[in-house]
């Protein structure tokens, strides 16, 4: 790997493309992106980060920006921005649901600073999520939730106002991460290898206590929740 590299010429040695709808003539929404600088590549990419030299991602429609970041043989980071417009989706994100998938029998709902219950996926203790197979667990999927209205609130254990989210399993213990921001839109929640063994059922090899959502200041209204594929 060779030294310095700046950032025009991490640019000009990479490539970040979209598929091109054959009927159109539109950008598709399949994201190629490669790199054959000499440096450690990392893609973010809808706010996820990829390593590596090479990514491909199917992504949602409209625009946003990819970034190449490249660590460089001294130490140092370069990045470079590339903003892309999907506007076909020539291979549709598919989905799993979760929630919402009929939103005549699973219409939205608030979930509350300190309902515990209605954030956890549990058939037997939860309100509104069912419970997540060891697939969903162990194949370390990425949480969709669309979130449709959000409204800031106090603290619920002191007095400053946020909109925060706690992540953690139904037995409160332990806590995988604390007073996350959360808002309107698309909220992901990558499931870790950490969450995966305290959630994931016994019979899956996880401890079986069930993921679970707290909210800690405000509250959000949850259309669905899912993973794509």
């Amino acid at each position: 790997m060779g030294g310095n590299i700046t950032a025009d010429e991490l640019k000009a040695k990479a490539s970040v493309t979209l598929d091109i709808d054959p009927v159109t003539g539109k950008n598709g929404n399949v994201l190629t992106c490669s790199t054959s600088a000499p440096v450690n590549a990392r893609w973010t990419i809808a706010g996820k980060n990829w390593a590596g030299n090479y990514a491909q991602k199917k992504m949602r429609l409209g625009e946003s920006v990819v970034t190449l970041t490249g660590l460089c043989a001294d130490g140092t980071e370069v990045s470079v921005d590339f903003p892309i417009n999907c506007e076909v989706e020539t291979d549709p994100i598919k989905k799993r649901y979760f929630y919402g998938e009929d939103p005549v029998k699973q219409p939205e709902f608030w979930l509350e600073s300190g309902d515990a219950k209605a954030g956890r996926f549990s058939d037997n203790e939860g309100s509104y999520f069912p419970y997540l197979d060891g697939d969903t667990y162990f194949g370390l999927k990425t949480l969709v939730f669309e979130i449709t209205d959000a409204e800031e609130g106090p603290f619920i254990w002191g007095s400053d106002v946020g909109l925060t989210v706690r992540i953690m399993n139904g037995y409160w213990d332990p806590t995988f991460a604390d007073n996350v921001p959360i808002g309107k839109g698309y909220w992901e929640l990558p499931i870790t290898e950490e969450i995966a063994k305290s959630c994931a059922p016994q019979a899956a090899g996880g401890d079986g206590k069930d993921l679970d959502l707290l909210m800690t200041r405000g509250r959000v209204k949850i259309k669905a929740c899912y993973y794509e594929y």
